[in-house]
């Protein structure tokens, strides 16, 4: 079995044919190869503290703070279901990182 990609959209549910496919692939064994060896006791130490590390970070005390935003740019938000939130501070975050994007909001 190879690899297969497949692009799933927002509301999108997998037809009966890719659930067969992914049902198939969690039932086959998993096949080392010199690009993608086997992980060791160390590898595994060191993502298990990465990961403990990042948790941490997401555990910081973010600031709350009121902002006004477009009525419009709010309901599109809040289309993309609960985490509307979050996904807005993303693309602040990504916006404040990128001066091409600082430079067009500014006018």
């Amino acid at each position: 079995m190879g690899m297969t990609t497949i692009t799933v959209r927002v509301g999108q549910k997998p037809t009966k044919e890719q659930i067969k496919r992914i049902k198939a692939a969690a039932k086959a064994p998993i096949k080392y190869t010199a690009d993608c060896p086997e992980s060791t006791p160390e590898a595994l130490a060191e993502f298990a503290a990465k990961a403990r590390e990042l948790r941490q970070k997401k555990k910081l005390i973010k600031p709350a703070v009121k902002i006004r935003v477009n009525p419009v740019s709010l309901s599109k938000y809040k289309s993309l279901g609960s985490e509307y939130i979050s996904i807005m501070a993303n693309v602040l975050d990504y916006a404040v990182d990128n001066p091409e994007i600082l430079a067009k909001a500014r006018g």
